[in-house]
């Protein structure tokens, strides 16, 4: 079994030294690949491609499979080879390669060459045409859109008889340029952005900011550890997971409302970049997209962007929503997309989209920075292939709370923010309603009557749930979700 891949254009028009590098590391991406499905593999090195040779014919859908899938090679095509001299010795290989699927069916011949031959490569197609025409009883030769194309290379006295050409990924090998930290939310747009450094030849690592408990981090674990395993696992990288409900708290309890969304990207960039400095990396990647939501505005991605000096790129910035979910189709993510949780916990009711960088300078002056400290020294770096493991959710009740007992043991538990409490109290007939807004259960849902059973309330039902399984994660029972 026998590949012939074709580097990406960019990478041929590349000074000598620069290719030189490149294929090297696209051949030892190959292996890295390719190297569980056949230990022997063999893989050589040429000017404009490279040539793959496996002996396990068993692996071969399976080897197919991993090649489209690796940053560098635009195509490559599974062949067959001979050594020939003349024109008769390519017919007489071509005849018995495709002579028994021409019958009945039109046919062309498209012949490549290179080397010194005393042949050009039309002459190679009219002979090997005219010979098969004349040979294998087809309907005839069609130039345009036949039902058959015979497609052979030649390359000094070697020929390649081609039975299957594969697009490859495009792009270039990865680990040829320098490696990024993704901020990675588990959605449609983090995903298409990695996925695109990935393929534009950078070691991607992974920044989680876990806003919502053990299922949020479970369901960015699946997604990053898809992407890495289909497009990325010639190289290891690192999934670093940032505990940043008490940063969420600080902004809850002492920051404006309207400005809490564009502080809480801010923070994020802030611990972002030290975890980049700890793992030697230069830059940030984020899948924002110019205005889809209030905190994508040009003037405040601005504002963002001053939190830090270390460079963040944004390769979404002016992509459409549907285009990016397209993309995210293509490659494999969406289906994570969709089914992950929703985390509602920081939307503010009247965000702005003009942020002063004075204001927002006054906003963070009632932060406690040390509550940021906190967040990212207490961060967890995986490599990324322990993420394989598949995190199992407590199972959670649901409760429409509508027993008219009145010694029931439930209590109905309104973890919404203040602001939204306050705009709308809960109210149940018959039923006791302890408030405490959910970035303070952690700390003070131990402090109520263990003989009771809360149901969490919120008004979407998903901050609930998330909470109802964190508590769980902790050892708390007496949880259910209230659903009225």
């Amino acid at each position: 079994m026998k590949f012939i891949i074709k580097l990406h254009p960019e990478i041929t028009i590349k000074s000598r030294s620069v290719r030189q590098r490149m294929c090297k590391l696209l051949q030892g991406n190959i292996r890295n690949v390719v190297r569980h499905l056949d230990e022997n593999v063999k893989i050589r090195t040429e000017w404009d491609k490279l040539v793959l040779r496996s002996q396990c014919d068993e692996h071969r859908q399976a080897i197919v499979d991993a090649l489209a899938c690796v940053p560098g090679i635009q195509s490559f095509l599974e062949v067959q080879e001979h050594q020939v001299s003349t024109l008769d010795d390519i017919l007489q290989h071509a005849e018995a390669a495709f002579g028994h699927l021409l019958e009945g069916k039109t046919f062309c011949v498209r012949a490549k060459r290179r080397g010194q031959q005393s042949f050009k490569s039309l002459d190679v197609e009219r002979y090997v045409g005219g010979g098969l025409n004349q040979r294998c009883n087809p309907v005839g030769v069609k130039l345009k859109n036949p039902d058959i194309q015979v497609n052979l290379e030649l390359d000094g006295e070697r020929l390649y008889l081609i039975n299957q050409i594969y697009k490859g990924l495009g792009g270039y090998p990865i680990a040829t340029q320098e490696s990024i930290l993704s901020l990675m939310s588990g959605g449609y747009d983090s995903g298409v952005s990695s996925y695109q450094f990935i393929k534009r030849g950078s070691r991607v690592h992974y920044c989680f900011f876990n806003l919502g408990g053990p299922e949020h981090e479970a369901g960015v674990r699946e997604v990053v550890y898809y992407l890495w395993k289909k497009y990325g696992s010639s190289h290891r990288v690192k999934f670093v997971s940032v505990p940043f409900e008490g940063v969420v708290n600080e902004i809850l309890e002492k920051v404006d409302n309207g400005y809490m969304g564009v502080i809480l990207k801010r923070m994020m960039v802030r611990a972002a970049a030290v975890v980049a400095e700890n793992l030697a990396i230069n830059a940030l990647v984020t899948g924002e997209a110019m205005g889809q939501v209030s905190s994508q505005t040009v003037t405040n991605l601005n504002v963002i962007d001053r939190a830090t000096d270390m460079l963040i790129m944004r390769p979404l910035v002016a992509s459409d929503k549907q285009d990016i979910i397209d993309v995210a189709r293509h490659i494999g993510t969406a289906s994570y997309a969709e089914k992950m949780p929703e985390y509602c916990g920081v939307i503010s009711q009247s965000p702005t989209i003009k942020a002063k960088l004075g204001r927002v300078a006054e906003e963070e002056s009632h932060f406690d920075f040390s509550v940021l400290d906190a967040a990212v020294e207490a961060a967890v770096i995986n490599d990324v292939r322990q993420l394989e493991e598949k995190w199992q959710a407590p199972s959670v009740e649901f409760s429409q709370g509508n027993t008219s007992d009145a010694n029931s043991t439930e209590v109905i538990l309104d973890i919404r923010p203040p602001e939204e409490q306050e705009a709308a109290p809960l109210k149940v007939a018959g039923r006791p309603v302890v408030v405490m807004p959910f970035f303070k259960l952690a700390n003070q849902f131990s402090s109520l009557a263990a003989d009771k059973t809360y149901l969490l309330y919120c008004d979407r039902g998903v901050m609930s749930r998330l909470q109802a399984i964190h508590l769980k994660e902790q050892g708390f029972d007496n949880v259910k979700v209230y659903k009225p």
